[in-house]
C-alpha cells in the first residue's frame, strides 16, 4: 500500500516545499517582465532549448499542481508566439496533468471506489458512460481548478486515453486565447504596477469558450433525451389497440 501511494506523496511534498521555499513568488508576470531582456537574449540565442525548458517547467507546475501556469502562459506567448507557446503548453500541461492522474489514480482510485456507497457508484457508472463528453466540457470552460479536474478523473477512474485526449483537446482555446495576451502584449508587460493575465480575458471570450463547452455537453443531453423511459412492471402490459 505504501508504494502505491508514494507518487502522490512525492507530488504533494513538492507542492509543499515549493511554497516553503517562496517559488511561488518567482512564477508572476512582474517577474518576467523584470528580466524581460535577459530571457529574450536567452532564447534568441537558443530557441530549442528555450522551448524545451518552457515545456519542462509547464510539466512541473502542472504535475505538482502549484500556481503560475497562466503567467507563464501569457510570458510564454510575449517569448515565442502565440502558435508556438501553445503547442509546448499544451504539450507540457498535457504531460504533467497525466503524472499527476497515474499517481492518484494509483494511490486513491482503487481504495475510494471500495469503500464508495451507492450513490457513489452510481455517479461514477454515470461519468464513466459519457466520461469523454463530460471532461471535454470540463476542460473547455476555465471556471474549474485543472488539479481538481485530474484528481476527480483518476478517482472515478476514467480511462487513460479519454483523460489524454480531453485534456490535450479542451485546454487548446484557453492556451491560444492567454498565449496571444501574451504575444501582443508589447508594451504593456514592461509597465510597471500589479498585472494579473485573468484580468485581461474579455466577457465575450469567457462566453465563447463556455458556449464550446456546452457544445461538447450537447450528445450527453441528447442520448439523455431520446432514451425510452423505464418499463414499470406494476401497470401490466398495455392493451392492445382496437
Amino acid at each position: 500500500m505504501i508504494h502505491r501511494c508514494l507518487p502522490l506523496a512525492l507530488i504533494a511534498a513538492g507542492c509543499a516545499a515549493f511554497f516553503a521555499f517562496g517559488l511561488h513568488g518567482w512564477i508572476t508576470i512582474e517577474q518576467f517582465a523584470q528580466h524581460r531582456v535577459e530571457l529574450g537574449n536567452l532564447v534568441a540565442r537558443h530557441p530549442l532549448a528555450a522551448v524545451l525548458v518552457y515545456i519542462v517547467a509547464y510539466v512541473v507546475i502542472t504535475a505538482f499542481s502549484v500556481p503560475g501556469a497562466s503567467a507563464l502562459t501569457v510570458f510564454g506567448g510575449f517569448l515565442f508566439g502565440a502558435a508556438m507557446t501553445t503547442a509546448a503548453t499544451v504539450f507540457g500541461a498535457t504531460l504533467g496533468a497525466t503524472v499527476l492522474f497515474l499517481a492518484a489514480r494509483t494511490a486513491l482510485g482503487e481504495s475510494l471506489r471500495a469503500r464508495a456507497g451507492p450513490w457513489a457508484r452510481r455517479l461514477e457508472t454515470d461519468f464513466r458512460r459519457d466520461a469523454f463528453n463530460y471532461l471535454l466540457t470540463l476542460r473547455l470552460i476555465p471556471l474549474f481548478p485543472f488539479f481538481a479536474i485530474n484528481l476527480v478523473s483518476a478517482v472515478l477512474g476514467v480511462g487513460l486515453r479519454t483523460f489524454v485526449i480531453t485534456t490535450f483537446l479542451g485546454i487548446i482555446p484557453g492556451t491560444f486565447v492567454f498565449a496571444s495576451i501574451g504575444a501582443g502584449l508589447g508594451d504593456l508587460i514592461a509597465a510597471e504596477g500589479p498585472f494579473d493575465p485573468a484580468d485581461l480575458l474579455a466577457p465575450e471570450i469567457v462566453v465563447g469558450l463556455v458556449g464550446l463547452g456546452l457544445l461538447a455537453l450537447a450528445p450527453v443531453v441528447y442520448r439523455r433525451l431520446r432514451r425510452p423511459p423505464p418499463h414499470d412492471p406494476a401497470q401490466g402490459s398495455s392493451p392492445p389497440n382496437p
